[in-house]
C-alpha cells in the first residue's frame, strides 16, 4: 500500500469526510479478498479501470478497493447519482464526471480523457448499468472505456467483482449485511490492444476492443465464482 494516509490528505475536505464516514463501517461489515493489485500502477499514472456492475452499492466496493491500494477513484457516473440526497453532494464535491442524455456526451468524454492524461484513476462501467443477466454475468459492453484508452494511450484494466450483490442484489435496495460478506475483487493485467492503437478509431475497432474487454472481465469473474459463464452474452 502506497502511503495512503499522506496521499488522501491532498484530495479535499469532502473526499476525506466520505473516507471517515464510509471506511470504518465497510471494514466492519465486509471481508475483503483483493487480488491483482499490482496491475493498478502507481498514483500519478493515468489508468482506466473497467469493472462489471452487479449492485447499486458496488461503486462503494470499487472505491474501497482502489482507496486501499493508493488509487483515488474518479468515476464516470450517471447524472441521476448526482441528484441523490447526501450521496449526490459527495459525488459533486469530489469532482466525479456526470454522464446523461441531456448533456453533450463529448463533454463527459473530454473530462474523462483529461483526467486520465493528468494521471488519475478513472472508473468506467462498460455495461453502462447493473447487469440484467439473470445469473449476474456481464452483459455486452459499450465502447466508452475503450475509446478513452485509445485516445489517451493509457492502460485499460479489466476488473471483476463479486460480493456486493450478496449485500444488495441487483435492482433491489434490500440490505443484507449479516453475517459479513466477502468482497472479492480481481484486477487483471492491462488489456492487450496494442494492435488497435495503431489503427484509426472506427466503430469496428471500438467494438472489437470492447468485446476483448468484456471477455477479459468475464474470465476473471469465472475464476472468482469457480464456474463458467454462458456462451452467449446478454445484449440488452
Amino acid at each position: 500500500m502506497v502511503g495512503t494516509k499522506t496521499l488522501f490528505m491532498n484530495l479535499g475536505v469532502t473526499y476525506r469526510a466520505a473516507e471517515v464516514m464510509l471506511w470504518p463501517p465497510f471494514m466492519a461489515m465486509t471481508r475483503r479478498d483483493w487480488r491483482g493489485t499490482e496491475n493498478l500502477g502507481k498514483h500519478g499514472e493515468g489508468i482506466i479501470v473497467a469493472p462489471n456492475h452487479i449492485s447499486f452499492i458496488d461503486p462503494l466496493i470499487m472505491a474501497h478497493f482502489l482507496h486501499d491500494n493508493g488509487r483515488p477513484p474518479r468515476f464516470m457516473a450517471k447524472q441521476s447519482v448526482f441528484e441523490v440526497p447526501l450521496v449526490g453532494q459527495i459525488v459533486r464535491n469530489t469532482n466525479q464526471i456526470p454522464v446523461s442524455r441531456d448533456r453533450d456526451p463529448h463533454l463527459a468524454l473530454s473530462e474523462a480523457v483529461a483526467a486520465v492524461r493528468s494521471g488519475e484513476c478513472l472508473i468506467v462501467y462498460p455495461e453502462g448499468t447493473i447487469t440484467r443477466d439473470p445469473d449476474v454475468w456481464p452483459m455486452k459492453g459499450k465502447t466508452g472505456a475503450l475509446r478513452i484508452a485509445l485516445e489517451t494511450g493509457a492502460p485499460l484494466i479489466p476488473i471483476a467483482q463479486w460480493g456486493a450483490n450478496e449485500i444488495m442484489p441487483p435492482y433491489t435496495k434490500q440490505m443484507n449485511v449479516l453475517p459479513p460478506k466477502t468482497m472479492r475483487v480481481t484486477a487483471g493485467p492491462a488489456l492487450d490492444i496494442d494492435d488497435l492503437r495503431e489503427q484509426p478509431i472506427t466503430k469496428a475497432v471500438l467494438e472489437e476492443g470492447t468485446e476483448r474487454l468484456m471477455d477479459a472481465i468475464t474470465v476473471l469473474l469465472e475464476q472468482i465464482r469457480g464456474e463458467m459463464a454462458p456462451a452467449d452474452r446478454l445484449d440488452w
